[in-house]
């Protein structure tokens, strides 16, 4: 268990560059998914598929990222962060291009789960890079910014994805394709210095094992609410939500698209918030908080019977999800810390949210079919605040110290 930092509030310390590297990637990963998933389905079902085979299609997507999972944090522990990095980005590329040319379905179905494994692997080494290079006083405000990258290219990314969309179903793989080759060039140019590897003739790091890391409260408890947080707000939100939308507000797509676009903006004021607030606070407040408020505002969600109050439950439940990542993964930094690679145990916290994305709508879809679209929600909702309770018990991993007061005058 890494010990437990103590700082204090008036530490000004700048993000590094080779962490803006990172976070200008992401922003170019972000925006180039969101460039392919308005065309994806569409694309599928050019081959003459019907619905349920242009959604696996996605799922393959999520479902590969999960396999492969521990294989990535063991290659990260053996190779290092850097490398995997830029192979993950290089297999993405490549199979993003492909995908482009793909003659059937079957060869698209290989081409995107080939690129859930790539997904993974550059994942899990980011989170390890910024774990090794982010200052632990501002790790939070590290994690805000990377998420923000994410956030706002998923933003932008579906808007252009139409427009290229018009020019031909195939033209978004290609340009994202381009992207991820010129992102990984820039990565493996500026993240070659030497604060990035151990000097030469020192030992390599000790490996964080998941047994390791799992006598640690705090790490059992980020495991519980990384599946929470798949499960309700990158599964049931983006997969049910639109459906709901379309049955009981109205069928236009740009109902479901405020909805979705509301829960970014709310998910934006929370990350600007947690990343800053966290490493002066600490990260457990942040972390229960985003939990109670993405947990109520959620199972409300299927009581929503117009607009207006759809709107205001997305933009509440964005603001607890954004609280709840940059807290929830500034302390996984904390347990990590900086002198030990943690492939394994990140990439265990990394599965767990990819099980709650891929079991969650599953679940939720049949609580629809046999139930009702407020059990589903109600159920996730549930879900969310179920995983509050292991962090009641669990440590806190950024303590901050008080400023020292002055002296009572005479």
């Amino acid at each position: 268990m890494s010990a437990t930092p103590v700082t204090t509030p008036t530490e000004k310390v700048r993000i590094p560059r080779e962490i803006w590297v990172l976070i200008a990637s992401a922003f170019v990963i972000a925006l180039g998914f969101g460039l392919i998933l308005p065309v994806l389905p569409q694309f599928a079902q050019s081959f003459g598929v019907g619905a349920t085979a242009s959604s696996i299609v996605v799922s393959a997507f999520a479902f590969f990222r999960l396999v492969f999972a521990p294989a990535g944090g063991r290659l990260i522990a053996r190779l290092g962060e850097r490398p995997i990095y830029l192979l993950g980005l290089v297999i993405v590329a490549i199979s993003t291009g492909a995908t482009a040319f793909a003659q059937n379905y079957w060869q698209l179905l290989v081409f995107r789960g080939v690129g859930g494994i790539g997904s993974v692997m550059f994942t899990v080494s980011a989170v390890a890079l910024m774990v090794r290079l982010a200052p632990p006083t501002i790790r939070a405000r590290v994690s805000s910014a990377y998420a923000s990258a994410f956030l706002f290219g998923g933003i932008l990314g579906p808007v252009v994805g139409g427009l290229l969309g018009n020019l031909g179903l195939r033209v978004p793989f290609i340009v994202y394709a381009v992207a991820l080759l010129l992102a990984a060039t820039v990565v493996g140019v500026f993240l070659r210095e030497a604060s990035l590897r151990p000097a030469d003739g020192a030992p390599a790091l000790p490996v964080m094992t998941v047994r390791d890391a799992w006598r640690d409260s705090a790490y059992r408890a980020s495991i519980g609410s990384a599946f929470a947080n798949g499960w309700a707000n990158f599964g049931v939100r983006n997969a049910i939500l639109p459906l709901f939308a379309a049955v009981v507000i109205g069928k236009e797509p740009w109902v479901a698209g405020t909805a979705l676009a509301v829960f970014a903006a709310g998910n934006a004021v929370g990350l600007t918030v947690a990343g800053r607030m966290s490493d002066r606070l600490g990260r457990r407040p942040f972390i229960i908080g985003g939990l109670l408020i993405s947990g109520v505002a959620t199972a409300a969600t299927g009581f929503a019977t117009d607009l207006p109050m759809l709107v205001v439950l997305s933009v509440v439940a964005g603001v607890g999800a954004g609280a709840l990542n940059p807290a929830q993964q500034a302390g996984l930094a904390d347990i990590v810390g900086r002198e030990r690679n943690g492939g394994p145990a990140l990439a265990a916290f990394q599965m767990s949210a990819d099980t709650g994305a891929i079991i969650g709508p599953i679940l939720a879809g049949a609580l629809i079919d046999f139930g009702s679209y407020p059990l589903a929600f109600g159920t996730t909702g549930l879900i969310t605040l179920l995983a509050v309770i292991p962090w009641l018990r669990a440590r806190e991993t950024h303590v901050v110290a008080r400023a020292p007061q002055d002296a009572p005058r005479s």
